[in-house]
């Protein structure tokens, strides 16, 4: 995500050149229009946050992502047209192992930014609060992890992957994502996040199965007030998880 940020912000800053370098009217003020131009275009680029994805390959016994990042880096968001989104890029290794790494930013619905990232209660996951979240498949394990920053310090939270993506209306996110069809929730059946935050308000928690996800089942990650089975639904963010 810095480099994203950076790069965006490099670009901006470019804009903001060719606009001052246009007017003689800016240039005979030194520095005044053209600094007001390059601070709102780099706060517009740390507002868009938005979402990066990486998909690639997995060597090594342990579940980790290839040392070089594996197949490709994260791509810049705004390369989506400015929507915070990112293209979708994948791959396999010859171990059978995959990995997908999503990361975003929390902003409310209706943002003029719009991010995959929602946040419906700015009291327990601010506006700027950061997610990320991997996933790892091999042929005998599926591994969920995820990772928070800049909520509420000292302070759990329940956190499920769902079976749709996010909305405006936290419903719009459906179910929790089961295993197999049943009438009540349990950790074993369902992946179940749940995690604690430290002092600064950074949390982390990592899921462990031996099945993975049904092709487009799981589309979502929900943070809860509470920990355990149920909460009222605090934020949403939209993963695209492989099967």
């Amino acid at each position: 995500m810095t480099a994203q940020v950076d790069g965006s912000a490099a670009g901006a800053a470019g804009v903001a050149e060719a606009a001052g370098a246009e007017s003689g009217r800016e240039s005979r003020v030194p520095g005044t229009v053209r600094r007001r131009v390059l601070v709102g275009a780099v706060a517009l680029v740390m507002l868009a946050g938005g979402v990066s994805i990486a998909h690639g390959a997995a060597d090594g016994t342990d579940g980790a992502p290839a040392p070089d990042g594996g197949g490709h880096a994260a791509h810049d968001a705004g390369k989506a047209g400015g929507t915070g989104k990112a293209p979708l890029v994948g791959g396999a290794s010859r171990s059978g192992g995959l990995w997908m790494r999503a990361d975003g930013v929390f902003s409310p619905p209706g943002s003029f930014v719009p991010s995959d990232a929602l946040t419906y209660d700015t009291g327990l996951v601010p506006a700027a609060a950061r997610i990320e979240v991997t996933q790892y498949a091999d042929r005998t394990s599926h591994r969920v992890t995820t990772r928070l920053r800049g909520l509420v310090p000292n302070r759990g939270y329940g956190m499920h992957v769902h079976t749709a993506p996010c909305g405006a209306d936290p419903v719009s996110a459906g179910p929790h994502y089961q295993h197999r069809t049943s009438a009540t929730a349990d950790p074993v059946n369902e992946v179940w996040l749940d995690f604690r935050t430290d002092g600064n308000g950074d949390g982390e928690a990592e899921a462990r199965h031996d099945w993975g996800f049904r092709e487009g089942g799981a589309r979502s990650v929900i943070v809860h007030d509470a920990q355990g089975g149920a909460g009222k639904r605090v934020a949403c963010f939209t993963v695209p998880f492989a099967p």
